[in-house]
């Protein structure tokens, strides 16, 4: 399994994807407990990025963290984030 996504993956899907959106939750998913439905596929400049193909179990969620919005507009990461 290739190693997880790297933070700059996590905070550009979402400024490419949810730019000034608020209400949105960062999960953190125990990747081995989703078995084949987990792929790593080719995204951005080819990085690897990992798609769940079929329902996210809810016993697969090991966190899940609030994202607000700072007062710049921008998404506000968790400092704990890899």
């Amino acid at each position: 399994m290739p190693a997880l996504p790297m933070a700059e993956q996590v905070a550009g899907t979402h400024e490419k994807h949810y730019g000034g959106k608020g209400g949105l939750l960062l999960l953190e998913i125990d990747a081995g407990s989703l078995g084949d439905a987990l792929r790593y596929e080719p995204s951005r400049g080819g990085a690897l990025f990992p798609h769940i193909y079929g329902d996210l179990p809810l016993s697969a969620v090991r966190a899940v963290t609030p994202v607000p919005l700072g007062p710049d507009g921008r998404h506000v990461f968790p400092s704990t984030l890899p």
